[in-house]
């Protein structure tokens, strides 16, 4: 019996080109789109879950009340983890991380490498397995390296790399004490090498590490939690109102933020993902519906007889819904197709480091359970619509009531166009804030500036390199700062100020230079002077503050106050505007630019129209020259700026793809109903021509009821979609405001699509010859 339903069902494909065409077609690109998104979730669930400790092992997290809002991050100071393994029992280990960036030095090779800085325990608590060396002590001596494969083979080729000795900036020999097996491309924490930890002399205010500990068992967290949470105000009196939590590291990847009321947030793009698969397949599905539906005129009449000649209900559903499940398969095998040629693009856009695992069984298993899914989901209801029919009633001729307002037909149509004008707006609206933050005025000249890193030999020789730049007349000016403007400088808290009640509880962004950061980084001074210690030795209780942190401190006017950091004065000399840190979407916060020697980064200011190929290779080769041993690359803050909306491009890219997809699959059934409908009233459109209609007329006559569901879809889609736009811009400080045009503008390109797809089609059929159409009737 099953053989008979497929041989009919093959049949009915070849019987019926067009519309098989449509429904294959349809179905496999919403299969190809909802599968590429599946894939995105299923890697972003799959971060972090090889470690065999991730339920045990917990990344700690600041809480803190900050700017009148509950903030939550995972930047600690270096002595919270050895306080948490020595004061409380139930934490078994610990380890804190920091990335760094080392230039390697072995024989003739010479290159940049990115790691991190790690306790003795990072390796029994992360299942990062050792090709080579003991776990238990390759990181116990600071002299030691532990590389992985690629890095190894990388330096050393074929040879063994165990006990040979790496050459860290020109300075600092390393000994190979193991090789791990390449990091997986699905960890959150990446690194080429790790080296043992450093900075045992940090204070508590200064966050700037990732601090990780072992629970004994994971149903402890809570009572832990409650344990753990004021220890460090305890040790720390300028952090009293900062508390600490932990977060499992299997979460750790998708729960990274918190709301106002400290509870984890699962990252809203998965949810958009979700809605987005969901819809991508919906559409497809309704496709299929809405064909199968609109055909059972035609398939009536085989209902009517196989129910009179003994068929029963639950037959003819199941008949239909190997139909369906047919073309599922074909189209699933279409899709599959399409996933493969689309996804090395889309994997890069969207930044997920995986290919698809076609060797899994796990992956065809999901893969055949989705196609059968999709295939009850797209002929459910035509089976159960078409099982339904009366034989007597079909055999009269009577198995439709066209004069009912609300079919389902109809009503799948809309909802096909809800989704659409909604995707369509939530495209403009994406654009319309990416552009705007692309647009905001960063706060500092980002052209002209460049950035390099400083090594021992640019520190020694840093009073000459400063000369030499100066003397080619191509630069401006020259500082040292800890970090780049471009990117968000260390939080501090702890502060106190005259007035400033709860003042310690509040963060802020600080740089260090020893001068003349003002004029280098292109800032706008609005009140006082920069810090220039040459000038006024008493500087180096200096610091200049933006408007974000004048506002904060309250002061009517801020030169010439005083803050006090623990039981020492910094000085207010200076007030700058605001400048951006880091992420544009983001509201100023406030920060402070103090006097101190805590460099890594000289700025370079370029003069205007000097930032040209043979001026910067001027300035490198000023740098290699006081830079021997080191490999010379210039950073340029505009290209750290451009970076910055790399991935919002990408993203918005994706949301347009996926939008035209939609509205593509939409038109799609659209048009198979047109060709349809027109099909079933050809001999009323010709006795209507034969009695005067208009070409006009008649085109309309045809077009008008798909044209009134697709106005009535923008009249729902249109509160729903300034909902939800509404919603998307609130994860934004700084954002752009609701236009109005932006929901007349997208249902406008909706029924547009809409004419131009169903009026061809209709036009063709008004302007046939009635002679032909009736004299075939």
């Amino acid at each position: 019996m099953i053989k008979n339903y497929f041989l009919i069902a093959v049949r009915n494909l070849f019987k019926n080109p067009l519309f098989s065409f449509i429904n294959i077609s349809g179905l496999a690109l919403g299969m190809a789109g909802a599968g590429i998104l599946l894939l995105n979730i299923q890697y972003e669930f799959s971060v972090d879950q090889f470690h065999e400790k991730k339920d045990r092992v917990f990344k700690v997290y600041n809480k803190i009340v900050s700017n009148g809002r509950l903030q939550c991050y995972d930047l600690t100071s270096a002595p919270l983890g050895p306080a948490l393994k020595n004061d409380f029992p139930n934490i078994k280990q610990m380890t804190r991380v920091v990335s760094t960036g080392k230039l390697f030095n072995y024989k003739d090779k010479k290159f940049e490498a990115q790691g991190s800085y790690a306790d003795e325990a990072f390796l029994n608590m992360f299942s990062f397995p050792l090709v080579s060396g003991n776990r238990q002590t390759a990181l116990k001596d600071q002299h030691s390296i532990i590389l992985t494969q690629q890095l190894a083979k990388k330096i050393f080729g074929d040879e063994d790399p165990v006990n040979k000795v790496i050459r860290l900036d020109s300075a600092d020999n390393r000994t190979v004490t193991g090789v791990l097996k390449d990091i997986p491309l699905n960890s959150s924490l990446k690194f080429d090498y790790l080296l043992p930890w450093y900075d045992n002399k940090s204070k508590w205010d200064n966050y700037y590490a990732t601090t990780y500990v072992e629970l004994a068992s994971a149903g402890e967290v809570n009572s832990v939690n409650k344990q753990i949470s004021d220890v460090i105000s305890r040790h720390s009196k300028n952090e009293e109102g900062t508390q600490i939590f932990l977060h499992p590291v299997s979460k750790m990847h998708i729960q990274h933020h918190f709301d106002e009321k400290g509870r984890p947030e699962t990252e809203s793009d998965i949810y958009f993902l979700s809605v987005l698969a969901a819809v991508m397949l919906m559409i497809g599905c309704i496709n299929f519906m809405n064909l199968s539906t609109a055909r059972s005129g035609k398939r009536a009449k085989e209902v009517g007889v196989r129910k009179i000649m003994g068929a029963i209900k639950q037959s003819l559903i199941l008949q239909f819904i190997t139909e369906s499940t047919l073309i599922t398969c074909i189209a699933g095998s279409i899709a599959l197709l399409i996933v493969q040629l689309a996804w090395p693009v889309f994997s890069i856009m969207a930044k997920i480091p995986v290919n698809i695992p076609w060797q899994s069984p796990a992956f065809w298993l999901s893969i055949l359970a989705f196609i059968l899914f999709t295939g009850l989901l797209a002929g459910s209801y035509p089976a159960f619509y078409l099982s339904a029919f009366k034989p007597v009633k079909v055999l009269k001729g009577i198995f439709n009531n066209k004069s009912t307002l609300l079919t389902p037909r109809r009503i799948l149509v809309v909802v096909q166009f809800i989704i659409a004008i909604s995707l369509i707006n939530f495209a403009i609206i994406f654009r319309k804030q990416a552009n705007f933050t692309e647009n905001r005025d960063p706060g500092f000249m980002r052209a002209g500036l460049l950035f390099h890193s400083i090594t021992n030999d640019l520190r020694r020789n840093y009073a000459v390199v400063e000369q030499e730049l100066m003397n080619t007349g191509m630069v401006e000016a020259v500082c040292k700062t800890n970090m780049p403007l471009t990117r968000a400088g260390i939080w501090i808290s702890g502060f106190e100020w005259a007035g400033g009640e709860n003042s310690k509880s509040i963060n802020f962004s600080v740089f260090t230079t020893t001068g003349n950061f003002v004029n280098t980084n292109g800032l706008t001074l609005l009140k006082g002077r920069d810090i220039d210690y040459n000038t006024f030795h008493t500087d180096t209780a200096s610091v200049v503050i933006n408007e974000s942190a004048s506002k904060e401190l309250g002061f009517a006017n801020p030169v010439g106050q005083t803050i006090k950091d623990g039981n020492f004065n910094w000085k207010i000399v200076g007030v700058v505007k605001d400048f951006y840190q880091s992420n544009p979407g983001d509201l100023v916060r406030p920060a402070m630019i103090q006097y101190g020697r805590s460099d890594g980064i000289i700025n370079i200011r370029m003069k205007t129209g000097s930032a040209s190929v043979q001026s910067i290779k001027k300035i490198e080769e000023i740098l290699k020259r006081n830079n021997p041993g080191y490999l010379t690359e210039l950073q340029f803050a505009d290209v750290d700026f451009a970076n910055t909306f790399t991935q919002r491009k990408n993203t918005s890219g994706l949301i347009n793809t996926f939008t035209f997809i939609a509205i593509f699959i939409a038109c799609m059934g659209l048009l198979g109903l047109t060709v349809y409908m027109t099909e079933l009233r050809k001999r009323e459109v010709g006795i209507r021509k034969v009695l005067g209609a208009s070409v006009a007329k008649v085109t309309t006559l045809l077009t008008k009821e798909f044209i009134k569901l697709v106005v009535i879809a923008m009249i729902i889609a249109s509160p729903l979609a300034w909902l939800f736009m509404n919603s998307f811009l609130q994860q934004f400080g700084y954002r752009t405001n609701l236009s109005w045009w932006i929901l007349p503008a997208s249902g406008a390109v909706a029924l547009l699509i809409a004419i131009v797809t169903i009026g061809f089609q209709a036009i063709k059929a008004a302007v046939a010859n009635p002679v032909k159409t009736l004299r075939s009737e």
